[in-house]
């Protein structure tokens, strides 16, 4: 995109309370069948106008389309048991009922593609659609069946590289895929990590993304950012190796957060979307203190490669702190914009 400073959101966009729970995370559907179909589409409408009323350059879904930014995509897999479930440890954090790899893992069918069609329907503007990552996705299951958390990311790798093409082929812009588990498992990362998300991304001519934050503003996740320390060092463990990577940008998690800015020179080079609004919170930030973020990443990366966005996803807060949130980041983004120019 030629806009400079072009605004968009990392994940998730609450759901409107006719179709999941509200203020409620990863919350079953209230619909089933086709009025599902239909509900999903009337949330990405719904989705879209509200990213277009706040003045979001790079569009999205919203993950309107997923109960869960991880099963959801995973339910559509053959070789993996919803009904045998085990408790494992979700990127050391916090246990979680999840399901068992049983057999090999395959994608009998396009998952999002419909949903993406529809998407790129509704609108003109730049298109970005999230993916769950090969590491985050064998860190949200049982392996009964690879016993290899290697052997089974490079089953995923594949699998969403299919997926990814054909997002492409119905005109997505921008391929994102999410690994929180990239900011945990930093051996495995470097050790095959990386190169397994070059495999999802291999092919493609569409632009690429990556986003590592440091999770939902979940009880969780706050407690272990609350042990991590005055500062954040975890991206400085990956940023060398991801900096020579085939991706082309980088998603990650700047407001509110004890990161330090400097980081980003290590990815030199690349696109970075620099997390100006902070998900733990239902404070909506001002637009001088989102410009204040973008003015101190702007040290470390050029601005024509800078993205303003969220530092994750919105699905917890209510529908009106996400919109004064979506607006707070767009007028931010504007401020730096006219002082650069």
């Amino acid at each position: 995109m030629k806009k400079l400073l072009p605004t968009a959101t990392a994940g998730s966009l609450p759901k409107p309370s006719w179709l999941a729970e509200p203020e409620t995370l990863w919350s079953p559907w209230k619909l089933q069948g086709e009025e599902l179909v239909e509900g999903i589409q009337d949330a990405l409408r719904l989705s879209l106008f509200d990213q277009d009323q706040a003045g979001i350059d790079i569009v999205s879904d919203g993950e309107q389309t997923r109960q869960h930014f991880v099963t959801t995509f995973i339910e559509h897999l053959s070789g993996v048991d919803f009904e045998n479930r085990q408790t494992v440890k979700i990127r050391n954090r916090y246990d979680a009922s999840v399901p068992t790899v049983s057999g090999a893992v395959t994608r009998e069918k396009p998952v999002f593609v419909e949903d993406a069609k529809f998407l790129r329907q509704q609108t003109k503007k730049p298109i970005k659609w999230a993916l769950p990552g090969p590491m985050t996705m064998i860190d949200t299951l049982y392996d009964d069946h690879y016993k290899s958390r290697e052997k089974l990311a490079w089953e995923f790798a594949g699998i969403l590289n299919q997926e990814a093409k054909e997002l492409e082929a119905v005109g997505i812009d921008i391929i994102q895929f999410d690994e929180p588990a990239f900011n945990v498992f930093f051996d495995e990362v470097n050790d095959w990590g990386i190169a397994t998300l070059e495999r999802a991304i291999e092919g493609l001519k569409c632009e690429t993304a990556v986003h590592i934050c440091y999770g939902y503003g979940i009880k969780a996740n706050i407690d272990w950012k609350n042990g991590l320390g005055s500062e954040w060092r975890q991206y400085e463990e990956i940023f060398p190796k991801l900096q020579k990577s085939a991706i082309d940008m980088v998603s990650l998690e700047c407001q509110h957060s004890r990161v330090p800015m400097d980081l980003i020179e290590l990815i030199r080079g690349k696109k970075v979307m620099v997390g100006a609004i902070d998900v733990a919170t239902s404070t909506v930030e001002t637009p001088d203190e989102v410009a204040d973020v973008l003015r101190k990443a702007l040290k470390f990366v050029d601005a024509d490669k800078l993205c303003p966005a969220t530092n994750c996803g919105m699905a917890p807060l209510s529908r009106e702190t996400a919109r004064g949130k979506l607006r707070a980041l767009c007028a931010g983004a504007d401020i730096v914009r006219k002082e650069l120019a």
